[in-house]
């Protein structure tokens, strides 16, 4: 017996790809706390953000002038903000058509992803980045990226709703390469930008995807015991 729900052979089900980017995103992110905790920055920490600058003036960035303007509109994707109006807008969408299982995934997937970060941030206690300018403000704490873990999280979150409202798999994958085009760029954007490590921007994509994929999954597991 066949349907539209039914699990082709030879493709992978969501679950195995939300438990593979759950796996992948804690293993990158543990790898990159790990290489946190020395609290010093090691070398590709450096020799990356340095070769974002000029060599002879760390503190003048590398590139055209509007390159840096761009980083700095970039990084607002992954900025309180706009993600903030972001979730404003989704939550009164799904309150309007009455789809509180999606909304209490939305709101997990962002307050849970905020309020963890903050707790990692104050358990690693990693300063900022001294040697290079920064080109915006930035709190003390480094570890792990808010910018980068928010996109990487709540991006690829949106995506899985706008997909739901599509049966072209050629949309559904477009949709999750922008979701992730946009997370690499706002944490490239913190780079360039000075305020980020290299390790910083890595635990934050980890842990980001990490704890997108268990709200989805957490969802999906209670969705089926009470169904």
């Amino acid at each position: 017996m066949s349907g539209t729900n039914a699990a082709k052979p030879g493709r992978f089900s969501r679950g195995h790809v939300l438990t593979g980017a759950l796996a992948g995103g804690l293993t990158l992110f543990l790898i990159a706390a790990a290489l946190a905790v020395r609290g010093e920055p090691y070398a590709f920490d450096r020799e990356i953000l340095l070769a974002m600058r000029l060599a002879d003036d760390p503190s003048a960035p590398a590139g055209p002038d509007w390159l840096l303007r761009a980083a700095r509109e970039i990084t607002a994707l992954g900025g309180t903000p706009v993600l903030t109006l972001l979730t404003v807008f989704l939550t009164g969408y799904f309150i309007v058509k009455k789809q509180f299982a999606s909304l209490c995934i939305l709101l997990a997937a962002v307050l849970g992803e905020s309020i963890i970060v903050d707790i990692l941030k104050d358990m690693f206690a990693r300063a900022r980045p001294d040697f290079v300018t920064h080109f915006v403000e930035a709190g003390n704490k480094s570890f792990p990226s808010g910018h980068s873990s928010s996109a990487a999280a709540i991006y690829p979150t949106l995506a899985a709703f706008a997909a739901r409202e599509t049966q072209s798999g050629a949309v559904r994958r477009y949709l999750f390469i922008v979701a992730l085009l946009l997370a690499l760029l706002v944490g490239a954007s913190r780079l360039y930008l000075g305020v980020h490590f290299p390790t910083d921007v890595m635990g934050g994509f980890g842990f980001g995807a990490a704890w997108a994929a268990f709200v989805f999954l957490a969802a999906g597991r209670i969705g089926k015991q009470t169904g």
